[in-house]
């Protein structure tokens, strides 16, 4: 079993190269979902980006000891709570999850450093900003004041710094989707 932890800053396109690696039925990966409290967007679908649930939802699974990892964010919405869930899926399966540098850092010690492996998407700020905008605009009631902080919180959560203390040393540039995702595959198949 392989699970590979997608992450990147906001906007950089995680959640197009998700889909497309999932819908590459060459590299036989299962989605691997994470969970999350806040509400959910205009056109996402509950169980594909995020299982959504609610406070109660979340302390039942972590009575049953299941939350691998937990983080919560002091959005101008209120607490958004993100979490991962031992579904027993991971460790059958090569898998695929979108998360952030801690969720990777927490996974690695949960099911051990040879079985994660980093995917590290990049982006220029500028296209980010754009990409970030074009995506809250579209939504019926934009959240710009929490785009804000999501994008700027992304500086201190993915520094130089905290990626060479994960050890991620490899960073798929996201100027062009398709050379960027041929990297990423090429990747997947060495294991």
């Amino acid at each position: 079993m392989r699970l590979f932890c997608l992450m990147g800053k906001s906007a950089s396109g995680k959640d197009s190269i998700y889909k497309e690696l999932l819908k590459d039925e060459e590299l036989r990966l299962e989605p691997f979902v994470i969970y999350t409290t806040r509400p959910i967007r205009e056109g996402e679908e509950d169980g594909r980006e995020y299982h959504f649930t609610d406070i109660e939802g979340m302390r039942r699974l972590e009575e049953e000891g299941k939350v691998i990892e937990s983080r919560v964010y002091h959005t101008v919405h209120g607490d958004w709570y993100y979490f991962t869930v031992d579904e027993g899926t991971a460790g059958k399966k090569d898998c695929l999850i979108i998360g952030t540098l801690e969720v990777y850092n927490k996974i690695k010690v949960y099911y051990g450093e040879d079985s994660v492996i980093p995917l590290y998407i990049n982006v220029d700020d500028g296209v980010r900003l754009e990409r970030a905008l074009k995506r809250e605009r579209a939504q019926s009631e934009p959240r710009y004041a929490e785009m804000c902080r999501r994008f700027l919180a992304d500086d201190a959560d993915f520094s130089a710094e905290k990626l060479r203390e994960a050890g991620i040393d490899v960073i798929y540039q996201n100027d062009d989707l398709n050379e960027c995702l041929s990297r990423i595959k090429e990747r997947i198949r060495r294991g």
